[in-house]
């Protein structure tokens, strides 16, 4: 293994901090350099909604690794730094803070440059009161916005759009949400288990689908008004509004990894490999800024969650330092939230996303967290996608107490390539006051195994 290595890493987020942690644990020796433009290092962007309501108490317990870690670990962290040029034949950095010009040599350079926030072509959206949900500065100028019985209007009914939604809701506020798509959580969840978190939607949010905004009215530059158009009636209407939240997505950050000559996929991220490789030699990338495929259909994908950000910086940080370390064949996409008092969880695809690949049995169950003879038990409903000719399960959604958990249970039988027979027989832990004696996993893979055997 070499050691004494130069690392260079851009950014230091979740990806990039967890790579140059892993650089450290892997070669002590070697010489860790990371530029990050913000004023912060490493943090939880997934906790930002949470600290809009008072749930997380202060912006810096988002913080995971402070300055103080980093020097201790003796990674020298650059923050308000940004890279404005890599040059890849002399393998040399020149970034900028302030008026100071930094330049750093590296023997390996590992790029975690995220992801830039996608904004809709809204007329006039330059104006007090228009946000997205990025950065911790993000929320702290949101914040400022919020007021008792004021009105939002949030862009984006996917997780991050409903997350927001209910945060400053507890805080007072007045919530519309405008979805360009027919239904909400379109990325996540099928429509039979959208309709059953649309019944947990309070009534005093108002969910807009199949809409779209088209401008910001203002008053002194300030927001003032939001017009909304329907696609399908092709109507206008026009409400008032203190604050609009854009959360429709976001685009990876590449310009830098482009300029060096790494592969860009179809789906606009950077192309990496199991090791995090990029086309590049000596260039990894990692975060929201790439493109992996997708475990199940094989199909390019962006990567977009923080658990494979995370893994990916692993993966990066030990391969750049010398070591062996490389992901699954492709993303399972395992992912989860909570929003109006109800936890959502799905793994691999929606019946859209493989509908021209795989002829499917599903099965859907509707079931308890505890026995039916025991009080306080939760409702959970689960659904499942199926191969008809393997019976090998594909994908998994959850709606109700502990839908992390099972949807978990899924994802290891997704990796494990086990099918629904094997999994139907599972010994689940059962007591009265903690689980019902079969639980929703096995029940629901009963149902499918049943439909199975009637087809052959």
């Amino acid at each position: 293994m070499n050691q004494g290595k130069k690392i260079a890493i851009i950014g230091c987020g979740a990806g990039g901090g967890t790579a140059a942690q892993f650089v450290r644990k892997t070669d002590r020796k070697a010489e860790i350099t990371i530029f990050e433009k913000g004023e912060y290092p490493q943090y939880s962007k997934c906790g930002l909604p949470y600290v809009i309501s008072g749930t997380i108490a202060d912006f810096n317990n988002l913080i995971e690794f402070s300055e103080d870690w980093f020097k201790k670990a003796n990674i020298d962290l650059h923050l308000e730094t940004t890279v404005e040029k890599i040059d890849a034949k002399k393998k040399i950095i020149i970034a900028k803070k302030g008026n100071n010009v930094v330049e750093k040599s590296y023997d390996t350079l590992i790029i975690a440059t995220g992801a830039k926030p996608f904004i809709p072509p809204i007329e006039n959206v330059d104006v007090d009161g228009v946000f997205v949900v990025r950065t911790i500065d993000d929320v702290k100028n949101i914040s400022s916005f919020i007021k008792k019985d004021g009105n939002a209007t949030i862009v984006g009914a996917g997780l991050i759009g409903l997350e927001m939604t209910d945060n400053l809701r507890k805080k007072g506020m007045k919530i519309t949400v405008v979805e360009a798509l027919p239904m909400i959580l379109a990325n996540n969840l099928d429509e039979d288990m959208v309709k059953i978190v649309g019944e947990r939607i309070p009534d005093d949010v108002k969910i807009l689908t199949n809409h779209r905004v088209e401008k910001v009215e203002s008053t002194n530059g300030k927001i003032s008004k939001i017009v909304i158009k329907s696609q399908e009636k092709n109507e206008e209407i026009t409400i008032d509004s203190d604050l609009l939240i854009i959360a429709a997505g976001t685009k990876p950050d590449i310009d830098l990894a482009k300029s060096i000559g790494c592969k860009i996929g179809e789906t606009g991220g950077v192309v990496v490999n199991k090791r995090c490789e990029t086309s590049v030699q000596n260039v990894y990338a990692i975060g929201d800024c790439t493109e992996f495929v997708e475990y199940i259909t094989a199909k390019p994908a962006l990567i977009g969650l923080g658990s494979i950000v995370v893994r990916q910086g692993i993966s990066s940080g030990i391969n750049a330092a010398g070591g062996d370390y490389e992901l699954h064949k492709g993303i399972l996409n395992t992912s989860t939230s909570e929003f109006f008092g109800v936890e959502i969880a799905a793994v691999g695809p929606t019946t859209k996303g493989i509908e021209d690949i795989f002829s499917v049995v599903t099965g859907h169950f509707n079931g308890s967290s505890l026995p039916d003879y025991y009080p306080d038990g939760k409702p959970i409903s689960v659904k499942i996608l199926v191969d008809k000719y393997t019976g090998l399960i594909i994908s998994a959604q959850a709606v109700g107490e502990n839908a992390a958990q099972r949807i978990n249970m899924f994802a290891c039988a997704i990796l494990g390539q086990l099918d629904v027979e094997t999994l139907r027989k599972l010994e689940t832990a059962y007591a009265p006051p903690i689980a019902p004696t079969l639980d929703v996993v096995t029940l629901v893979c009963d149902i499918v195994s049943k439909k199975l055997s009637r087809n052959r």
